[in-house]
């Protein structure tokens, strides 16, 4: 995926916003309007979209696979953030001015190999059989990861044994994350 112009960002944090407040509001899936249908905004992406509350965690739902437009992505995964994460509870009305929205809009996910893996630049999913684990490029980055210590966690964090990776029928796959959220941008936020 191309770099995404200034223009499309701010566009796609307009509209993560919007869908956590339609969310919240009524729990419905916000309706795209045509103005969020341009350029890259149209072409099929993954995406994850992050929602922090000061500077802690308050969800994180996203999609690897390219199945609908960027919009559409960003739209359902900003609702799924602020409603389904299941490890917290949904998101009020009072939290929304509050809440940071961070978008990472994803390239096509491939297969890697251990020695290729670039701490801060890419994603893991690692997958067996019946197993799956995911994470953002930028979490080794934050947490000041080893590859090695990276490619445990994402086995961990999909249920398997930390060295799972090292097995053979495990599949170790990359992408990168074009990386933007809301305080790069000032986007207005808007309470409901």
């Amino acid at each position: 995926m191309s770099p995404l112009p200034s223009d499309e960002r701010r566009a796609l944090l307009e509209l993560a916003r919007l869908a956590v407040v339609e969310a919240v509001q009524s729990g419905r899936l916000l309706k795209i309007q045509p103005k969020f249908e341009f350029g890259e905004l149209r072409k099929p992406s993954g995406a994850f979209i992050t929602l922090r509350r000061g500077r802690r965690l308050r969800g994180c739902i996203g999609h690897v696979i390219a199945l609908n437009s960027l919009a559409e992505t960003v739209a359902y995964c900003a609702r799924a953030a602020a409603l389904e994460d299941t490890r917290f509870e949904p998101l009020r009305a009072d939290e929304l001015p509050e809440l940071e929205i961070e978008i990472s809009a994803l390239s096509p996910i491939e297969p890697i190999t251990p020695e290729r893996i670039v701490i801060g630049m890419h994603g893991l999913l690692i997958s067996d059989e019946s197993h799956r684990g995911l994470l953002l490029p930028q979490v080794a980055g934050e947490r000041g990861w080893s590859v090695e210590r990276f490619l445990q966690e994402t086995c961990a964090k999909g249920g398997m044994n930390p060295a799972a990776w090292k097995l053979p029928g495990t599949r170790i796959e990359a992408f990168t994350a074009e990386i933007f959220s809301e305080a790069e941008y000032r986007v207005e936020r808007r309470a409901g």
